[in-house]
């Protein structure tokens, strides 16, 4: 099973660009990295810049409209996550309790959803999208 666990840090959403954590905080956080890797649970990992050097595109009418970041009306933003591949939510859980987060971060564990999850007709209206994934674990990061 695949948890995606999204690190929603209070405040990210007011950071101005180029914000970054602390030495210290990166240091603690890549100790925990390295014991996700070590037990071969970790897939992908990432941190995100904040929402003051993004955009979000919505459709209003079906047509795209683009807003630069920040974005007023947001409560809570992803400063990051991890991707991990474990056999129960309540690993997965279990993993982020283990996190070295600050009392103003929250880890929100989501399971990802798994082609064979879906009822035939919408793995038949996906039909490709497996295929569409292996190509892109063969492709070179940028």
């Amino acid at each position: 099973m695949r948890f995606m666990m999204l690190m929603i840090p209070r405040g990210y959403e007011d950071a101005r660009p180029g914000t970054m954590p602390p030495a210290d905080r990166v240091a603690a956080m890549m100790k925990y990295n390295e014991s996700l890797q070590k037990a071969g649970v970790l897939l992908a990992l990432d941190g995100l810049h904040p929402p003051s050097m993004g955009a979000r595109v919505s459709f209003e009418g079906r047509r795209p409209h683009v807003t630069d970041g920040p974005f007023a009306e947001a409560k809570e933003v992803l400063g990051g996550y991890w991707m991990i591949q474990v056999k129960s939510r309540e690993d997965a859980i279990a993993w982020a309790s283990r996190c070295p987060a600050s009392e103003n971060e929250v880890i929100e564990v989501r399971q990802v959803q798994e082609f064979d999850d879906f009822p035939a007709d919408v793995q038949e209206a996906a039909a490709g999208f497996e295929q569409m994934l292996q190509s892109q674990s063969n492709k070179p990061n940028h």
